[in-house]
């Protein structure tokens, strides 16, 4: 097994967390998008009101007060997601990855996001994909022994994660 193979485990990280030690050069959070929350609360305060028409008593606030808490927790258990580089490593959620092994770094702008998941997708690549970031970058791995060829995660900030790799900034 390769080495950047065994920097990728997740050997009791957190899940979704980016867990460097260090001091981090470059830190994202993806945040799910303001319109990702209007469409689960209005579904909960609605089959809440279902319910709540239907039976008198406990019933009638119980659906309020367990659905409505969790339309909201979802979009912030979706938003938890870190990227980070620290400590010469980039860290996506709980994977790693050494810098010394990137050979290079694609910015994947939003025109061509459909294309790069898609048909252009290799089967073998890493990937951490939110559907509210247009935006993505492809890093190229140096690795003979590493059968995963490249990363492709979702990135607000493409440009500056980029430099911060490639160790121009």
């Amino acid at each position: 097994m390769s080495e950047s193979v065994e920097a990728a485990t997740t050997n009791g990280d957190t899940p979704g967390q980016a867990n460097a030690k260090g001091q981090a050069v470059f830190r994202e959070r993806l945040y799910a998008s303001w319109w990702t929350w209007p469409l689960p609360l209005i579904a909960a305060v609605l089959m809440a009101a279902q319910v709540h028409m239907g039976y008198p008593g406990v019933r009638a606030w119980l659906p309020y007060v367990v659905l409505v808490p969790l339309a909201i927790a979802i979009p912030l258990w979706l938003g938890r997601l870190k990227i980070e580089v620290a400590d010469d490593e980039l860290w996506v959620g709980d994977a790693h990855l050494p810098l010394r092994f990137i050979d290079e770094v694609e910015i994947v702008p939003a025109a061509e996001q459909r294309r790069a998941l898609g048909p252009d997708l290799d089967p073998a690549a890493f990937l951490v994909h939110r559907s509210w970031v247009r935006t993505s970058v492809r890093v190229w791995l140096d690795d003979p022994d590493d059968p995963t060829p490249y990363w492709v995660v979702s990135t607000r900030k493409p440009e500056k994660l980029r430099a911060v790799l490639l160790g121009e900034s």
